[in-house]
């Protein structure tokens, strides 16, 4: 693949503002949970009623757990042998009904988790795999780093630290207004004012010390991902990098990218040493703040005629509603770390889904103009075009995306069926981005481009220089992009994502595809993968040699048979005898070809040339040496 902007980028990140906890927070926690909740008789809504339910049982039978020791006070006290054994029994029951309650809402807060990934995941991908937007999000951006890592990586923790605290959350209100009200019944409003006031003024410096770590946070994910993209690039390179002698050199850089995330890692280990004290000492004072609460009427007066045994029983139960209120708050401030780390997801996962969205939109958007092209064009009454015409180009002016690099201006052409062309010129004069102006990819700066015949079989179809083989089998590989094991039997479209019906074929399918691996010289793959249909655990791309990768490609190329293939130095890592044959069998089953190639001995299989000197300049000729070949019949 040339290399005329192949990693073109869009406007750097520069000048984004810092994640933090505010109502940018907001909005993108909130559009994600209306992924996570879509409709109302959903599967999580339905999950989540049910941790509700478990929820408020759990904390109506602590309550009633928490009294028991009240009454121990005052059943011992009277030496009330029978009511001493009722109220065990009582006990006892209810530490089973209690342990059970909680095990079934940990138990439903797991497959929230796995629901929530679920659904939050396969929405990514909906969006991520959405006509090109995954290509313009790795190739034409570079303002969100490491997607893979978000989807993958980002996603689980935001849903398992969710779930760890989403029984907490979910239960706060019913228990806080509850315990509220006791403690107000028993100490008055002094209580639970004292210890709303203690709260807000918890909440306000755990908020303080929270806000730096989320973007600290949001920093070390991203270290994170860089990191493990270098080990990946070594994983994927590893053969070029070792003829190099790579590696001192690659050693010295990943342990810098070690180092960096690192000391990210420590910078962030420092301030969440700060919420920490802050948690703690929050903690320990609200146990001292209870029993201040509880001394406050007892010194007043207020129970001076009670006998000791009543008011031992009755300071028991006191003590359990205040030391249950602080600690229902407590817990609330005890999840800020965790709240820091979904603040952290929220904004990776919140920032990758709006600009999906965004590059959706504009995908959506050049599909509209488009049709609206062709309609204008049929109202008008002007000829429609000849079916036999893959692309048609209007004075179309090409730029690199990322530096605005002059390639290709003025360029007009009709590519129709039978006269191949042949692209040709310098490196850096735009031939494969000429490609990806007629692939979709890129837009052309100036001018239209029109594709007029459908992609994929029997269609257009697109073979880069570095072909792409999937997971899966022989058979998968020679097919792809088809996800059935049969071939196309028919296909009504003139869209460019045109609806093809398959049709099975049996053994006949298994005849063409090793017939065409005879023709590209790959008898030997099919005896070393163990058949067409035998899953291998091997990665395509180390047990294929450059060569064996563009051959099979060409075997997936005549086992579709488009009527336009469109060939960027797919022959480059062959010789120019296998390149002859393999260009011939092309013509042989009615392939039109566009081709970007160097060697002049490809000249003969095209009926123009196309030559790009750069700077925007261009020549189209004819060419004389394209000979009549026998066809495929023949």
């Amino acid at each position: 693949m040339e290399g005329d902007g192949a990693r073109a980028r869009g406007a750097g990140a520069g000048g984004r503002p810092r994640p933090r906890l505010d109502l940018l927070f907001v909005r993108r926690f909130l559009r994600i949970q209306a992924v996570l909740f879509p409709t109302w008789p959903s599967r999580n809504v339905l999950m989540f009623l049910t941790l509700l339910g478990v929820a408020v049982l759990e904390q109506l039978v602590i309550y009633q757990v928490g009294v028991i020791p009240s009454r121990y006070y005052e059943v011992l006290g009277n030496k009330d042998f029978s009511g001493f054994q009722a109220l065990t029994a009582i006990a006892l029951t209810m530490i089973v009904v209690n342990s059970t309650l909680k095990s079934f809402d940990q138990f439903i807060c797991n497959l929230l988790y796995v629901s929530w990934r679920k659904s939050l995941t396969e929405y990514l991908h909906s969006c991520y795999f959405q006509g090109q937007v995954y290509y313009s999000l790795h190739i034409l951006r570079e303002d969100i780093d490491n997607p893979d890592q978000r989807i993958s990586q980002d996603v689980e923790r935001f849903c398992r630290q969710l779930s760890s605290m989403a029984s907490k959350l979910v239960i706060s209100p019913f228990t806080l207004a509850y315990y509220t009200y006791q403690c107000f019944h028993s100490t008055g409003w002094l209580g639970p004012v004292s210890i709303f006031g203690y709260f807000v003024i918890g909440t306000i410096i755990n908020k303080v010390l929270m806000s730096p770590i989320v973007s600290k946070l949001v920093q070390q994910e991203k270290l994170e991902g860089d990191f493990r993209f270098k080990h990946m690039q070594i994983r994927v390179n590893a053969e070029p990098a070792a003829f190099y002698r790579a590696g001192r050199v690659e050693h010295m850089r990943t342990d810098r990218r070690l180092q960096s995330l690192l000391q990210t890692q420590r910078e962030l280990i420092g301030k969440e040493l700060w919420l920490y004290i802050g948690i703690n000492t929050f903690d320990y004072l609200g146990s001292i703040l209870s029993y201040v609460i509880i001394a406050i009427p007892i010194f007043s007066g207020v129970y001076g005629d009670l006998s000791p045994t009543e008011l031992s029983a009755l300071v028991s139960k006191n003590a359990f509603v205040s030391i249950y209120l602080i600690s229902c708050f407590s817990q609330l401030i005890d999840l800020s770390s965790t709240v820091t780390d979904v603040a952290g997801y929220t904004h990776r996962i919140g920032e990758l889904q709006e600009t999906l969205l965004s590059l959706g939109r504009r995908e959506n958007e050049s599909y509209s103009e488009a049709k609206a092209w062709d309609s204008d064009s049929s109202e008008s009454g002007e000829d429609p075009e000849p079916r036999d015409t893959a692309f048609l180009l209007e004075r179309v002016t090409l730029s690199v995306p990322s530096s605005g690099k002059l390639l290709i201006k003025d360029l007009s052409l009709r590519i129709s069926q039978g006269d191949s062309m042949m692209i040709m010129g310098n490196t850096g004069t735009g031939k494969t981005s000429l490609l990806r102006v007629l692939g979709g990819l890129w837009e052309s700066t100036q001018g239209n481009v029109r594709m007029l015949t459908c992609f994929g079989p029997r269609g257009v179809l697109f073979l880069p220089q570095r072909p792409f083989f999937t997971d899966g089998s022989l058979r998968e590989q020679v097919i792809y992009p088809l996800k059935e094991i049969y071939p196309v039997s028919a296909m009504v479209s003139t869209d460019v994502s045109c609806i093809y019906t398959l049709s099975p074929l049996g053994s006949a399918d298994d005849e063409r595809i090793v017939q065409f691996l005879e023709l590209t010289g790959l008898t030997d793959l099919l005896a070393r993968a163990g058949g067409l249909d035998e899953q291998v655990d091997w990665n395509w791309y180390d047990a294929l040699s450059p060569g064996e990768m563009q051959r099979l490609s060409f075997a997936r190329l005549f086992y579709l048979q488009p009527r336009y293939a469109v060939l960027d130095e797919a022959t480059s890592a062959l010789t120019e005898e296998v390149e002859h044959d393999l260009y011939r069998v092309c013509l042989q089953l009615g392939m039109t070809l566009i081709s970007v190639g160097h060697r002049a001995s490809l000249e003969k299989f095209h009926s123009w040339i196309l030559k790009l000197h750069g700077e925007g300049k261009w020549e189209l000729t004819r060419c004389e040496k394209m000979k009549r070949l026998p066809s495929w019949e023949e």
